[in-house]
């Protein structure tokens, strides 16, 4: 056999993963763009028949062509898993057969849009889940993501775009996937494939040129998905460094540590906290003070701070709760346990009268921890 024909380590791997009893839990590769129409699906099917000229038994779990030829085109050759029809409301929708996948033990299956909301009724709300039940059974699967769907990037975007991005993803499933890979492509050159039809259908091609797909909006967003991929490759390097024990400097490793309360606006600055550790290539620490007034603290209050913290959890925090009568003094002993340089807090608008005659979780921090970088966040 030809040393180009030959299976790479990792379809070896796929193939003792497609054998039953193998145990191992599967990887996950995704495709990741600034918007709909780079070509993250053609990427993805064009490595698909790569692996499965090499010998890697390969199915197709769940693609959406969107009519486009040249994704059709690609499709062709390819082993389709049979959709799973769900009723609903008097029509039939479709979605990916999990369970059929599994039960046909493929070494990979290629699952598109990663943050789709599945049809009610289906086995999980969201695709994600099905995706990592297949890793679980040990699927490697290939799939991908837009940038805007990145939980922690959803209030950013918005502010971007104008348009608030209902589906979601949780960093945590992209920060735990084993490769992450950029499909790019220029803002000008995209806006030509939507002109010349090759994305959507011509009226809502306009529709999109005039809104999301302005030529700006497409800078940034291509600017956040550069950045989130530089940040994986730079901790796959560190990561290469620490096993090899490679010589060199290395940045120390100070947290970045977010105040988090039952407010619901307190996900908000979550989010704020999270790009500030995604930009310092560090760790995520929320943290919860409880005080003793907590302990009076209604239902309501109690339930939005664990929504507050699964939250934190989702964008790959580690969350810490502890006790204290003061607030600012809990974060400072947080802070220095934790090794977190920078605070951030959220802090409601209210008087300078008040502040000066209470305090206020400002003044408390920096009391506490004269050292740290305080960032404020307006509530």
């Amino acid at each position: 056999m030809a040393s180009d024909e030959r299976p790479t380590a990792d379809e070896m791997l796929e193939r003792v993963r497609s054998q039953a009893g193998a145990g191992a839990r599967g990887r996950l590769r995704i495709y990741i763009g600034m918007a709909p129409g780079v070509g993250k699906t053609f990427a993805m099917l064009s490595e698909a028949r790569r692996r499965k000229a090499r010998g890697t038994d390969v199915v197709v779990g769940f693609v959406e062509t969107y009519g486009r030829p040249v994704t059709t085109e690609a499709l062709s050759g390819l082993e389709i898993i049979p959709r799973k029809k769900i009723p609903y409301q008097g029509v039939t929708l479709e979605e990916m057969d999990t369970d059929a996948i599994i039960a046909r033990r493929p070494a990979v299956a290629l699952v598109d849009e990663l943050a789709h909301t599945n049809a009610p009724g289906s086995k999980h709300e969201k695709r994600y889940a099905d995706v990592e039940e297949l890793l679980d059974a040990g699927v490697t699967v290939i799939s991908t993501l837009n940038i805007q769907h990145l939980e922690s990037l959803a209030d950013l975007v918005q502010t971007i775009t104008g348009v608030a991005v209902r589906e979601r993803i949780p960093d945590r499933i992209v920060d735990e996937a084993d490769e992450l890979e950029l499909v790019d492509i220029t803002p000008h050159a995209l806006r030509q494939r939507m002109q010349h039809g090759n994305i959507y259908p011509a009226e809502r091609a306009k529709q999109a040129l005039e809104r999301f797909f302005r030529e700006g909006n497409l800078g940034a967003l291509r600017e956040l998905a550069l950045r989130r991929v530089s940040t994986a490759v730079e901790k796959d390097l560190e990561e290469y460094m620490h096993e090899n024990e490679v010589a060199g400097v290395w940045p120390a490793a100070e947290r970045v540590l977010v105040a988090v309360n039952d407010d619901p606006r307190s996900q908000n600055v979550i989010r704020r906290a999270s790009r500030e550790a995604t930009r310092a290539q560090t760790q995520l620490i929320a943290a919860f003070v409880e005080t003793p007034k907590w302990a009076t603290a209604s239902p309501e209050a109690k339930q939005s701070l664990e929504e507050n913290l699964r939250f934190a959890e989702d964008l790959g925090a580690q969350v810490v709760r502890v006790k204290d009568g003061s607030i600012g003094r809990a974060l400072a002993r947080v802070a220095s346990e934790q090794n977190a340089a920078t605070i951030v807090i959220g802090h409601p608008s209210s008087s300078r009268l008040r502040d000066m005659l209470f305090g206020s979780l400002a003044h408390d921090v920096l009391r506490n921890c004269p050292g740290a970088d305080l960032r404020i966040i307006p509530l």
